[in-house]
């Protein structure tokens, strides 16, 4: 991975004071650090993005389920997904295909790291958007408060606990689709997830 990635993890959501409501400030926590990247979203990616932390299954696929779908029928997956840049006040972001002909693909933040909880996989962002947007807590001993007031209820699930952290959200994603896959009995892609779930703790 490139110095320039610095990988981080949705600290929580909050709903934003902007005029006319229906926007959420997703909180970065930058992993291995303080930092924290403020950015606003809609509400609809929000609710996507609360139901996957929460590990809410829709009755229907939902628009992030279908894209993760077709990418799957298609033979692919993700890598991770990157932050890239910051233009104008907005944010630009990349999904990193695990296939060379394709490479990266451009996508708005929001749904680039609705995809990347459907296919746990890890989020980046750029150093240089790291140095000119994130902040840091005031004190340490706000750390606490400054959690419990970014997990408030949303529309569609109630955000009470922090998310787990990447291996963990990896590990548990992992063992719900090998349960799946056996329950379905698609024992070809139960003995490919049994593989990645042992390579995911033998780097533990």
């Amino acid at each position: 991975m490139d110095n320039d990635k610095i990988q981080v993890d949705i600290l929580g959501l909050s709903p934003t004071p902007a005029p006319g409501g229906g926007g959420y400030a997703l909180i970065l926590k930058e992993i291995g650090g303080d930092r924290r990247l403020p950015i606003i979203i809609g509400s609809f990616e929000a609710q996507h993005i609360a139901l996957e932390l929460e590990g809410i299954k829709p009755p229907r696929p939902l628009t992030h389920d279908l894209i993760k779908n077709i990418i799957e029928q298609l033979g692919f997956s993700i890598s991770y997904v990157y932050i890239n840049e910051l233009r104008d006040g907005t944010f630009f972001a990349k999904i990193k295909m695990d296939v060379g002909s394709v490479d990266e693909v451009d996508s708005r933040p929001s749904d680039a790291i609705a995809l990347a909880l459907k296919f746990a996989v890890p989020i980046y962002v750029n150093e240089d958007v790291m140095n000119e947007v994130a902040f840091l807590p005031d004190k340490e001993g706000d750390e606490e408060g400054l959690e419990e007031d970014l997990f408030k209820q949303s529309d569609t699930a109630d955000l009470h606990e922090k998310p787990a952290d990447p291996y963990t959200r990896r590990l548990n994603k992992l063992q719900t689709d090998l349960k799946t896959a056996i329950d379905s009995e698609d024992y070809e892609k139960a003995a490919s997830l049994r593989d990645e779930i042992k390579k995911l703790e033998l780097s533990r």
